[in-house]
């Protein structure tokens, strides 16, 4: 027999007749969170979370779900957002398209990427996009790419707004994730945004936009209250 093959055969025995080992038990990760979490309401989740985006320069706006479209296009107005890039079948861009928009065109992501790439890139000033929901731990907020609101929405153009519901606050992601449903099914993309684009150079020279929006807006959509 071959000393190759042999010595293979050898191998492969000794493998084959250690004892198997027993897996160690899987950690029990919800009751460490559990144990980590800390006791807060939803009032008391939403200042952690406001307060970690906007330390990274992400704009809060409080909103209901009446006046939000309207204090939307007053920030438009004021940065002078000549467009806005909405999802055709999303029941917010219906609400914007009934909406007199004054200044403010509506642009639709509603073809392939290839059919508009220079358009989307260079032509397009602003996005809104929904939120599934947030994370108070991380401060970052959750958005679920869909057919209607596919991942470029929030990556492409300059400012970025987001709907976001304030009910829709997790403690931390965990909580989100077992809330949520998420093994039962996944995005291709599932997007954690804790702020504006920002990178910094071997000086850390801190710059926004280099590789995304340069703005992120929240639109904290209150059951009840006023516009900031």
């Amino acid at each position: 027999m071959n000393t190759t093959v042999t010595a293979r055969h050898n191998i492969l025995g000794r493998l084959r007749a250690a004892p198997t080992s027993t897996l160690p038990p899987l950690p029990d990760v919800k009751a460490w969170f559990d144990g980590q979490r800390r006791n807060e309401d939803l009032a008391q989740r939403l200042v952690r979370l406001r307060t970690a985006m906007q330390a990274v320069k992400t704009e809060f706006h409080d909103v209901t779900q009446a006046n939000w479209p309207d204090v939307l296009l007053r920030i438009a107005a004021s940065k002078s957002i000549g467009n806005l890039l909405i999802g055709r079948n999303t029941a917010h861009g219906a609400t914007l398209q009934d909406r007199p928009l004054g200044a403010l065109q509506l642009a639709y992501y509603e073809q392939p990427i290839d059919a508009w790439r220079d358009q989307l890139f260079d032509g397009i000033d602003a996005s809104l996009t929904s939120a599934r929901s947030a994370v108070a731990e991380i401060g970052s907020i959750i958005l679920w790419p869909t057919p209607s609101e596919p991942r470029l929405m929030s990556l492409v153009p300059h400012i970025h707004f987001v709907l976001l519901d304030a009910s829709s606050i997790h403690s931390d992601l965990h909580s989100a994730i077992t809330a949520e449903g998420w093994s039962s099914g996944l995005p291709t993309n599932a997007l954690l945004i804790g702020g504006p684009s920002k990178t910094a150079d071997i000086q850390q020279t801190l710059a926004y936009g280099a590789h995304g929006p340069r703005e992120l807006i929240v639109l904290l959509r209150h059951t009840t209250g006023a516009a900031s």
